[in-house]
């Protein structure tokens, strides 16, 4: 599993898409397999919530055609979303873990890297 923890829950719905495969896998990892009701997709927050975030940080902004969509989405979630977008769910760090910087020197100031073409910015500590 990713930065090594295993999650004690999967939340899903009910698609046969999964098949009996996902269950069999869950019960064999120990993982407590959570359902959503049928037809109710407002039980999944998770996704709900992201799916929220990804509309307002991103997709209500200027998007072109499906080339742009697709280049968007990638720089969003990989330079963006993982990487520099506080999570309040991870006490405001990200879920790509950084490394923790000292308190800043006099010698130093607070710069930025523009991601999603300057729709939002990645801030990092540069020399004076």
């Amino acid at each position: 599993m990713p930065f090594g923890q295993q999650p004690s829950y999967l939340f899903r719905d009910n698609d046969r898409v999964y098949g009996d495969e996902v269950s069999r896998f869950v019960v064999g990892t120990e993982i407590a397999e959570v359902k959503t009701a049928r037809r109710c997709p407002w039980q999944n927050p998770f996704v709900e919530r992201y799916g929220g975030t990804l509309r307002r940080e991103l997709l209500d902004h200027v998007v072109l055609n499906e080339e742009h969509l697709k280049r968007l989405l990638k720089e969003f979630i990989e330079e963006y979303y993982h990487r520099a977008r506080p999570h309040q769910g991870l006490q405001g760090d990200t879920p790509v873990p950084s490394v923790k910087a000292e308190p800043a020197t006099e010698w130093e100031s607070l710069g930025f890297d523009s991601v999603v073409g300057g729709l939002h910015h990645r801030y990092i500590r540069v020399a004076a």
